[in-house]
C-alpha cells in the first residue's frame, strides 16, 4: 500500500495566491462559526507577514457593525460549559480548554465556574471569553482563568464587550499560528527570562525589585549570566549596578562607533513582569541570534540593563542611566531608604565603590552623530564621544496600541512633565450653621480645580494632566474643609503645549480661589523637558514596521524612560509594545504576548540592518 501524500504545509504564498473562497476555507475555525471574518479579510491580500495577516483579521472584526460582533462572541462556548460536558464543542475549543485543565476540574471548580459563567451572562448578555492558552500560548491554568473571571466581572460592559473581541482575536492568532509556523524565538526567550527574573522579589507573592537588595542583586546577576552565554564579548558591572553587555563589531571596521539598546530592571512595588526588562531580554535574545548566525555588524552594539529607573528607594530616579552618561548626582550618595541605609552604605555593601559612581561613563564611550538633525549642543557631554545612537524597546504601558489592535508603534516623543503640590487654605466652619454664601470652603475649590484641569488638558493632543493626590487634612464628616491638599501633573510631548496649558490652569487655579476666598500656596516638585525622538530613526523603524505590511502608527510616550535621560547626551528613538489587560502597567496585570514580543525582535533586528547598510 502507498502512504497518501501529506497535505502542503500552508504558507503565506499559498494564502496570497489561492481564491478568496480558498482562502477561507484554509483559514476557517480561527474565529468561531465565523467565515464572513476570514472572507473580509481575504480583500486586503498580498500580506507581507504573518503580522499583516493577523492585523487584517483584526481590522475586519473592528469594521464589522454590533450586532455581527456580538454574534460572534455569542458563538464561542461557556468554559468548562454544557457544550463542553456533552463533547459538543469545535475541535480546537475542545483541545483548547483541555490544555488549561478545564476538563478535569474538581467539583468545586465546576460549580464555581459554573456560578461565575450564569452572573457574567447575566450582567453581559454573552459568554465569558478568554484565550487559554495564554500570552505564550503554553497555557493558563484554570486558577489564572477563574482569577480572570472574578476580576473581569467588575468591568463596565463596553469595556468587557471590547476585551471580549480583543480575547477572540488572540484565540485567532494562537489558532493561526498552529497552521502557519511562524517563529517565536525571540518572543518565547524573553518572556521565559523575564518569569525567571520575577522570581526574584523583596516581597513573597509579589514582584518587587528595588535598588541593590538582594533580590536586585540576583536579578543582576542573571543578566549578565544570560549575556555570557548569548555571546557577548564582554560583560561587566559598573559602578551603580549598570550590567553592560558589549557585542563587538566585525573586525573588518576600523574604529567601529557604539549603538546602545537597554532599559531598567528594578520595578515599583508589586509590579509587571515585562516594564523595563522586555527592553533587556529581548536585545540579548536578538545578539544570541546574531552570535548563532556568527554575524557581525559594522558598530559595536551595548545592551544596558540600567540598574535603578523607578526612584522607589532612595528616590533616584534615572540613577542607572544618568551614570551611564557620566551625569550621576553625587549628592544622592547621602540619600537615605525607609530603614535609614544611605545609598552610600548599600553601594558598598553590595561591593560597589560609591566614590566611582560619577565615573560610571567609561572614557570615550560617546561620540555624537555627526549630521544626525536631532544633535545639538546638549549632545556633545565629553571630548571624542562614541555613542552615536540609543533605542529602547518599551511596552506602551498605555491602551492606544491595543485598542487599535496594532502590535507595536513607534514614539514621537516622552513626554516632559510638571509636578507641584498646591495647598488650599479656606476656613473650617460648623456644617450646620455657616451659610453655603458665607463658606471659604477648601475641598470646593480643588475641586473645581480637578475640572478646570481636566478641561484644559483635553483640548490638545499628547496633552494629559493629572490630579493623583486630593486630601482634607483632619477632615470631619460634619466640618466644612478649612484646607485641602491636591497634587497636579500635567504633562505633553511637547514643552510649549505643556507650558501653555499650566500657565491657564495657574490663571483658573487663581480665579477659583479668589472667588471662593481661599489661598493657594504651591510647591514645584518635578520639572522635566521633554525627550523627542530623532527623525532619522524613526523613520527607520517605520521602514521595519511598513516592511511587514503594518502601519507605522506613531505616538507619543506619556511615561519617562530611560532613553529620556540618554537624549540629554545623544540622539534617541524608542519602539512601544503592545500590552494587554487594558494597557495597565505597574500592577501584576502587566501582560504581553509571545508573538508581540517576536515582531519586536524581528523589528529590532531590521533596524540594525538599516544602520549597517547606511554606512
Amino acid at each position: 500500500m502507498t502512504a497518501s501524500a501529506s497535505p502542503a504545509p500552508l504558507t503565506l504564498e499559498r494564502l496570497n495566491a489561492c481564491g478568496a473562497a480558498e482562502f477561507a476555507a484554509l483559514l476557517d475555525g480561527l474565529y468561531e462559526h465565523s467565515p464572513w471574518v476570514m472572507q473580509r479579510a481575504a480583500a486586503s491580500r498580498p500580506f507581507r507577514s504573518a503580522a499583516a495577516l493577523k492585523y487584517a483579521l483584526c481590522r475586519a472584526v473592528r469594521e464589522a457593525d454590533r450586532d455581527e460582533q456580538l454574534a460572534l462572541i455569542r458563538a464561542h462556548p461557556e468554559l468548562a460549559g454544557k457544550a463542553a460536558v456533552a463533547g459538543r464543542l469545535t475541535a480546537a475549543s475542545t483541545g483548547e480548554q483541555a490544555r488549561a485543565g478545564l476538563t478535569h476540574c474538581t467539583p468545586e471548580e465546576f460549580a464555581l465556574i459554573g456560578q461565575l459563567n450564569a452572573a457574567y451572562a447575566a450582567r453581559f448578555g454573552f459568554p465569558f471569553i478568554i484565550a487559554v492558552r495564554g500570552p505564550t500560548g503554553a497555557g493558563l491554568t484554570r486558577h489564572e482563568i477563574i482569577a480572570a473571571m472574578q476580576r473581569r466581572l467588575g468591568n463596565a460592559p463596553d469595556t468587557e464587550f471590547a476585551e471580549a473581541l480583543r480575547q477572540i482575536d488572540r484565540i485567532a492568532e494562537i489558532r493561526l499560528a498552529d497552521r502557519l509556523p511562524q517563529p517565536r524565538g525571540y518572543g518565547e526567550q524573553a518572556m521565559a527570562w523575564a518569569e525567571a527574573l520575577a522570581a526574584h522579589s523583596d516581597a513573597p507573592g509579589e514582584l518587587t525589585c528595588t535598588y541593590l537588595t538582594p533580590a536586585h542583586r540576583a536579578a543582576a546577576t542573571l543578566i549578565a549570566q544570560w549575556m555570557r552565554e548569548s555571546g557577548f564579548d564582554s560583560v561587566r558591572l559598573d559602578a551603580v549596578g549598570n550590567v553592560v553587555g558589549r557585542y563587538r563589531a566585525d573586525p573588518a571596521v576600523a574604529a567601529p562607533p557604539l549603538v546602545a539598546t537597554g532599559s531598567h530592571y528594578d520595578t515599583v512595588r508589586n509590579g509587571g513582569r515585562y516594564d523595563g526588562r522586555l527592553g533587556i531580554l529581548l536585545p540579548v535574545a536578538v545578539v544570541a541570534a546574531l552570535h548563532r548566525g556568527g554575524r557581525r555588524l559594522p558598530f559595536d552594539l551595548e545592551v544596558v540593563a540600567f540598574a535603578e529607573e523607578e526612584g522607589v528607594r532612595f528616590g533616584s530616579t534615572f540613577l542607572g542611566s544618568s551614570a551611564y552618561i557620566g551625569r550621576f548626582d553625587p549628592a544622592l550618595l547621602d540619600a537615605r531608604d525607609a530603614g535609614g541605609v544611605s545609598m552610600r552604605e548599600a553601594m558598598a555593601a553590595a561591593g560597589l565603590d560609591p566614590a566611582q559612581a560619577c565615573g560610571a561613563a567609561a572614557a570615550g564611550r560617546f561620540r555624537a552623530a555627526a549630521g544626525d538633525d536631532t544633535v545639538t549642543a546638549s549632545h556633545a557631554v565629553a571630548a571624542g564621544l562614541r555613542l552615536e545612537h540609543y533605542f529602547e524597546i518599551h511596552i506602551e504601558q498605555g491602551p492606544v496600541l491595543l485598542e487599535r489592535g496594532l502590535p507595536v508603534g513607534v514614539v514621537t516623543s516622552i513626554a516632559g512633565s510638571v509636578r507641584r503640590m498646591l495647598r488650599l487654605e479656606g476656613t473650617a466652619g460648623h456644617a450646620g450653621t455657616t451659610p453655603m454664601d458665607m463658606r471659604r470652603d477648601a475641598a470646593c475649590a480643588a475641586a473645581e480645580i480637578v475640572l478646570a484641569v481636566e478641561r484644559r488638558c483635553a483640548q490638545a493632543p499628547a496633552l494629559v494632566g493629572t490630579v493623583g493626590v486630593l486630601d482634607v487634612p483632619g477632615g470631619s464628616v460634619n466640618v466644612v474643609p478649612g484646607a485641602c491638599v491636591l497634587s497636579l501633573d500635567v504633562r505633553a510631548a511637547e514643552d510649549a503645549v505643556r507650558d501653555a496649558a499650566l500657565a491657564d490652569i495657574e490663571r483658573e487655579i487663581d480665579v477659583i480661589c479668589a472667588r471662593r476666598g481661599v489661598a493657594v500656596r504651591s510647591e514645584e516638585l518635578l520639572r522635566a523637558a521633554a525627550a523627542p525622538c530623532a527623525p532619522a530613526r524613526m523613520a527607520q523603524w517605520a521602514r521595519a514596521i511598513e516592511a511587514t505590511g503594518l502601519p507605522a502608527f506613531e505616538l507619543p510616550s506619556g511615561a519617562g524612560h530611560d532613553a529620556m535621560k540618554l537624549a540629554e547626551a545623544v540622539p534617541v528613538s524608542m519602539l512601544f509594545v503592545r500590552c494587554g489587560n487594558g494597557g495597565i502597567s505597574h500592577n501584576p496585570l502587566e501582560t504581553m504576548t509571545a508573538d508581540d514580543a517576536q515582531l519586536a525582535g524581528e523589528l529590532m533586528l531590521a533596524f540594525l540592518e538599516d544602520n549597517a547598510a547606511g554606512r
